[in-house]
């Protein structure tokens, strides 16, 4: 596993706890308690299969987008879930790299941190491919 993907593992972690801790009631004040110790048990672990992934893995956008966007761009982006469609999306491909890399705040994480340039840009290519089932 590559460490971009492992950034990818542990951002998907983290987005995926904070919304289980939001949706459980857990007071503000815990919240950073509990994902510090999720990451905590979680980086070893991951950090570890980094240290014998080969360098130059070749980019899986259907399985990258579907592990991590797929939460909320359903049926792969071809319809609106929480987030937008995706399919046929009138924005530029550089508005597109700008809400992956930034995100929007309260709606869309940031993963200019977890995702390579390269990996975002086979992200655009997968979006702006996508057809009707």
């Amino acid at each position: 596993m590559t460490s971009e993907a492992i950034r990818l593992v542990l951002t998907t972690l983290a987005w995926t706890t904070i919304r289980i801790m939001k949706r459980a009631g857990i007071a503000r004040a815990l919240r950073p308690a509990i994902m510090a110790a999720t990451l905590a048990c979680a980086a070893p672990a991951f950090a570890q299969s980094a240290a014998q992934a080969p360098q130059a893995e070749p980019i899986d956008v259907q399985q990258l987008f579907a592990s991590t966007c797929g939460w909320c761009h359903s049926d792969a982006g071809r319809g609106a879930g929480k987030g937008p469609q995706l399919m046929d999306s009138p924005r530029s491909d550089d508005f597109l790299r700008n809400r992956i890399k930034v995100g929007k705040p309260g709606a869309m994480p940031a993963f200019g941190e977890a995702f390579t340039d390269a990996q975002i840009d086979a992200i655009i290519v997968y979006i702006r491919a996508l057809k009707p089932d």
